[in-house]
């Protein structure tokens, strides 16, 4: 018995070691970045925060998996996101554009403020909760989107198109749009769930495959595009609903949807969408709660002194 318990203990052990390893290949993916970077094999650079966001992918799914989260997790997960996909990147950008200027480091110092301020407000606010959007576009994304920009030059198309275009201004434009959406709330969509028991989670696991082989085959042309399509589509559909005034009833950060709760409910996560309320914004809500007032007063009349008029 005692020794079934020992084992038992030992197990548990290495599973818990196992997010917490993918955790650390993180950071030493991200630290090799910036040392091939000082070396002048930008490329190389780029691969390494790619190879960090790929790991960054699973650690979080494997804590799940094993039912092993914890806040330690959480806390080193943030602390390796920052160095990979905020000092990494910063430095790569330094290096390649900005290294004769006298305060154009600045601009590197900003990025990795954003990404740092945007790690820690996303401990504060989804931390360990059920998430359909991000809250703000992930650190990942955008570290992984200036890392991969430098093997985008390296491509025949960049070079017959793109290579006159001011590329020095571009990145520092690109930068500080970057560390704005990292600190906006603008809602990001997660990776969708995949599998085969539905026929949605069947098409995600299809358009995931066919990714996943296209980043393979050409990943210069494919990391910067994708993951530039990605923050300028977020941005655009946070703009044409605000346009449409179209408000969600339930929080976007955290409401699940049929096929997600009932993964949810499988997994033994069982937090559930908070309600939001939005008070006044928007005419139309306005002109919906004026309805529901004229109505109430009609059905249920009171006098001036709020009590019910029985005359």
């Amino acid at each position: 018995m005692i020794r079934k318990r020992a084992r038992r203990r030992r197990l548990q052990r290495g599973i818990i070691i196992i997010p917490s390893a993918f955790t650390l290949g993180n950071v030493f993916f991200g630290v090799f970045a910036m040392v091939m970077a000082s070396r002048g094999a930008y490329e190389w650079a780029a691969w390494f925060i790619v190879f960090a966001g790929i790991l960054d992918t699973f650690d979080g799914g494997l804590a799940r998996f094993t039912r092993t989260g914890s806040r330690f997790g959480a806390e080193l997960d943030s602390l390796a996101d920052a160095v990979s996909f905020g000092v990494a990147p910063a430095m790569v950008m330094y290096q390649l554009y900005w290294a004769d200027g006298s305060w154009s480091w600045l601009l590197s110092y900003l990025f990795v403020t954003a990404v740092v301020v945007r790690l820690a407000r996303f401990n504060v606010e989804q931390g360990g909760e059920a998430k359909r959007s991000f809250h703000g576009l992930p650190s990942p994304a955008a570290g992984m989107m200036l890392a991969t920009s430098y093997p985008f030059t390296q491509t025949a198309f960049f070079e017959a198109y793109l290579s006159t275009l001011p590329w020095t201004q571009i990145m520092g434009i690109l930068m500080v749009l970057l560390s704005a959406l990292m600190l906006s709330h603008v809602p990001y969509a997660r990776m969708p769930r995949v599998g085969l028991r539905t026929p949605r989670t069947r098409i995600n696991s299809a358009v995931i495959a066919a990714t996943i082989v296209t980043a393979i085959a050409v990943p210069r042309y494919y990391f910067f595009p994708a993951l530039f399509g990605y923050a300028v589509w977020g941005l655009l559909k946070s703009v044409v609903i605000g346009f449409l005034d179209r408000l969600p009833e339930r929080d976007p950060l955290l409401e699940l949807d049929e096929d997600e709760d009932e993964d949810a409910d499988e997994s033994g996560d069982d937090e559930e969408a908070r309600p939001l309320d939005y008070g006044g914004l928007g005419p139309r809500y306005r002109a919906r709660r004026r309805n529901r007032l004229v109505r109430r007063r009609r059905t249920n009349p009171r006098d001036d002194n709020g009590t019910e008029d029985t005359t």
